[in-house]
């Protein structure tokens, strides 16, 4: 039996891919390639020793979903396509309601049909919306703030009808905090395209040398620095968190809601003074206004997924740092 993978050529998705091949797990990826690379699949074969079978297809298509599950017996689904960007989810909301919405019930109608109800789901902390900033336990309300998390709500709620409907599906709705760093092996990590809306890939270029300063928004927060504080955690705790996930909706019906976080937060200043111990150089930066909808603390409380899935992340903030900057040195060189 396969696990199909959903954007497996993303960031996060890449890294679970690694973590399933070396699980000996057979994986098929399903990828419009459309913010990844086709090149990811090359650095999965080189980093695990096996090969994944990828369809450069949309999961809009019910007809080319149709056709991955009829050539191949997948017996469970890890959800990662969508789009993510909060603020172009402003300017085009209607995009990422039929892409991320839209997909994700052409993916459940295409399970059911063939007999496959078992999925880990990518969602997101922005499903707290502008809250309290935590320690965000899976029983706080949740709410949005921009399209992209009202989204993740909404699919959160459609998964969670589904799972209500039908006893067989069982159903993790993975809610991540801030995922950052690279495989240590320095092949996989992020490296969006235009200039990176989140901090650490942001830091990165500024060492690079690619952007001349980091831009920090906003020093007026209650925070012990002023700056904002979130909880950030390595890209491959995350991905076990989904074999983690997968091993639970095996044995376990309904849909359960989880926090993937390390329960400890970082303010922009001391990851950027991480990153800099990383890097060996002070990085130039500028205070610039607050980002409307942002809150001065983000943080999980993660015992919900130590309880139920028996994870925990285990890798600090100079380790997500020192991997982040290998994975961009080795961008650099090309």
């Amino acid at each position: 039996m396969a696990i199909l993978v959903t954007g497996g050529a993303g960031y996060i998705g890449s890294h679970t891919c690694v973590e399933l091949l070396n699980k000996g797990e057979e994986v098929i990826i399903v990828d419009n390639f459309s913010n990844s690379s086709p090149d990811v699949i090359k650095k999965i074969g080189q980093i695990t020793g096996k090969s994944v079978t990828v369809y450069s297809d949309d999961i809009l298509s019910e007809a080319a979903l149709h056709n991955i599950f009829t050539a191949h017996k997948i017996s469970a689904v890890v959800h990662f396509a969508g789009l993510k960007a909060v603020g172009e989810s402003v300017r085009v909301p209607m995009d990422y309601y039929y892409n991320n919405v839209s997909g994700t019930l052409c993916l459940c109608r295409v399970m059911a049909a063939h007999g496959c109800k078992k999925m880990a789901f990518s969602s997101s902390a922005t499903v707290y919306g502008a809250g309290t900033g935590g320690p965000f336990r899976e029983d706080d309300a949740v709410s949005a703030i921009n399209p992209y998390g009202m989204t993740k709500v909404m699919i959160e709620r459609i998964l969670t009808d589904i799972a209500a409907a039908d006893p067989k599906w069982g159903i993790a709705l993975l809610r991540y905090f801030n995922p950052i760093g690279a495989h240590p092996s320095g092949l996989l990590g992020e490296d969006p395209t235009g200039i990176p809306n989140n901090l650490v890939p942001y830091i990165a270029q500024v060492a690079s040398g690619k952007l001349a300063r980091v831009q920090v928004y906003g020093d007026d927060y209650e925070t012990p620095d002023g700056t904002g504080v979130r909880d950030y955690l390595h890209v491959s705790d995350l991905a076990a968190g989904h074999i983690k996930a997968l091993e639970y909706v095996e044995n376990h019906p309904g849909a359960e809601a989880v926090n993937l976080g390390t329960g400890t937060g970082y303010s922009v200043l001391e990851v950027l003074a991480a990153y800099e111990k990383a890097c060996g150089k002070k990085l130039p930066y500028v205070i610039a206004p607050r980002r409307e909808g942002d809150t001065a603390v983000c943080c999980a409380d993660p015992a919900k997924a130590k309880r139920l899935l028996g994870w925990e992340a285990a890798i600090g903030l100079d380790e997500m740092c020192r991997d982040s900057w290998n994975y961009a040195k080795k961008l650099q060189k090309g």
